[in-house]
């Protein structure tokens, strides 16, 4: 095996000159990147194992500069290193036990560096073939519609899904495999809102896991029409009705009942009536709501008889007298 050094600088993805400030900046971005509580199940034995080599390598190179620390200090003594001694005086001096001591411990560092450096370059092997010129990438993810109710989408709710991936064998084959996961809708979420399942798409030789994202759709329903955080609704009104007076009752997406009355109102084209806070909420302001507009359509008659005919003509005579 070459150089230990050359090894930790290769897991930690850096030039063999890097100061300690680099160093310590590639450690602390890839521990970030490979921590395995950041890993679905299926990559957290491949994320444990570049943690484990990037820990080991980031203590060797770090005890490697706090020794070259210790030996500038020794160097920059006055005089330029430590006091010249005569080969006469080595030979008169008997070793003493601190001077075993300290070879011992230097022995027993240069062993434990190279039992690292072993170590760090069988777990990087495998584990960081990134580092060799074989990346390993994610392919795109593989996205799935997931259609909600206006009913679903106003409360919340939690819907089961199923799907099938293609997932690789110990053998290395290739096989279907059936997945059921659990999306928890949150009220207010909009169509296009996407859920990410990292890990959980197909899987391909020699590239990680792609992501299975479900994409938010909204049903199509009978009475009202999403617009943003408001609700429309659209009603037919007879003309009688809109000129004399009118009442009527429906029911809210949260299944409240709710009536509305015309007395004293006349309903003219383009007539709207706004019913604050009865819209749909918004999935980031917990209690806030939009508004229901609710938007009339006045039916006119296809025929009148003669009667009906004079009875409009003397009530407009009265409402709009001719000019003189």
């Amino acid at each position: 095996m070459g150089n230990p050094a050359e090894v930790y600088f290769q897991v930690l993805n850096i030039a063999k000159d890097s100061s300690p400030q680099e160093i310590r900046s590639a450690y602390r971005a890839l521990v970030k990147k490979w921590h395995p509580d950041k890993h679905p199940p299926s990559s957290r034995p491949e994320a444990e194992a570049k943690f484990k080599a990037i820990s080991q390598a980031y203590e060797a190179l770090n005890d490697q500069q706090e020794n070259r620390s210790m030996v500038g200090a020794i160097n920059d003594r006055p005089g330029g290193g430590v006091e010249p001694r005569h080969r006469s005086q080595d030979l008169q001096k008997p070793r003493c036990a601190g001077n075993s001591a300290r070879e011992f411990k230097d022995e027993y560092r240069s062993a434990k560096a190279g039992a690292v450096a072993g170590a760090a370059a069988a777990v990087a092997r495998p584990a960081f073939s990134s580092f060799s010129g074989t990346v390993k990438t994610k392919p795109p993810p593989v996205e799935r519609k997931l259609e909600c109710t206006l009913e679903e989408l106003c409360r919340g709710c939690n819907k089961e899904i199923k799907f099938r991936r293609n997932v690789i064998t110990n053998k290395g084959l290739i096989v279907r495999k059936e997945e059921t996961q659990t999306v928890r809708v949150k009220p207010g979420w909009k169509k296009g809102t996407k859920i990410t399942f990292e890990g959980m798409g197909d899987e391909r030789p020699g590239c990680l896991p792609a992501d299975a994202v479900f994409v938010i759709s909204e049903k199509e329903h009978p009475i009202f029409k999403r617009k943003g955080n408001e609700l429309v609704m659209k009603v037919e009104v007879p003309l009688v009705n809109a000129l004399t007076g009118w009442f009527f009752s429906f029911r809210l997406l949260t299944g409240e009942k709710m009536s509305c009355s015309f007395q004293d109102e006349i309903i003219y084209p383009g007539y709207e009536r706004v019913i604050e806070g009865q819209g749909m909420p918004l999935a980031h302001d917990k209690g806030v709501r939009g508004d229901l507009r609710i938007k009339f359509h006045i039916v006119f008659p296809t025929q009148l008889s003669d009667e009906q005919l004079s009875g409009i003509k003397e009530l407009l005579k009265d409402t709009n007298p001719s000019r003189c």
